[in-house]
């Protein structure tokens, strides 16, 4: 990527994240995530990550609602999994804005896992890839992000299974589809006031909290 394209796309995301109200992120933070644009700009013309295809949709749809979310996120957690990752949404705009926590992107497809490993190699990122499915994992994490995978609900049930008794599962959704992803994570949940997410209309982020200790 040239200097005067991740400049471009830098300012690009500067002037997003104002236009959302979101705090201004450093310049290591926001040449990170022009890269991560970048990268998704060029594979997405070989392999279908996203069917946003232009340079400022995937900013003000994608990244943007993910930053938020990183925002949104509550302190404390340590560990995170982000189920059916894609094109590293959520999980890599995470990894970037909170560095503290350890992120694990899961992708059961081979050519979005490849995508992945080459995204945390350019970006210089400690996350970790599982390319697999997430059920076969064996451990939980303190969170579980979950956005705009096939069939939701099911994916939903799922991912509730990996988060650890007094985590987070953490849904990117529409507020109309919010009450049918709520039952089917389950009972075990209690769960926050759902918050808008910039990015989108009607789109909101739902965290549960799973009980036990």
């Amino acid at each position: 990527m040239s200097q005067a394209t991740s400049d471009r796309i830098g300012d690009a995301i500067r002037n997003a994240l104002g236009a959302a109200g979101l705090e201004r992120l450093d310049e290591m933070a926001i040449g990170q995530l022009s890269a991560h644009v970048s990268l998704i700009l060029r594979w997405n013309a070989r392999i279908n990550l996203t069917s946003i295809r232009d340079e400022a949709g995937i900013i003000s749809r994608h990244i943007v609602e993910s930053i938020a979310v990183s925002v949104g996120l509550p302190a404390g957690i340590g560990t995170l999994l982000d189920f059916g990752s894609g094109a590293g949404l959520p999980g890599i705009p995470i990894a970037i804005c909170r560095p503290e926590i350890e992120v694990t992107l899961a992708e059961s497809k081979n050519k979005k896992a490849a995508f992945l490993r080459e995204a945390v190699r350019v970006l210089d990122l400690g996350t970790k890839v599982h390319s697999g499915r997430a059920e076969e994992l064996r451990v939980r994490f303190d969170c579980v992000t979950l956005r705009a995978v096939d069939k939701m609900a099911a994916a939903a049930s799922s991912a509730a299974g990996l988060v650890a008794p007094g985590g987070w599962l953490a849904l990117m959704t529409t507020s109309a589809d919010e009450d049918q992803l709520k039952a089917a994570a389950g009972a075990g949940f209690t769960w926050k006031e759902a918050a808008s997410l910039a990015g989108g209309v009607s789109r909101v982020l739902l965290l549960g909290m799973k009980s036990g200790s």
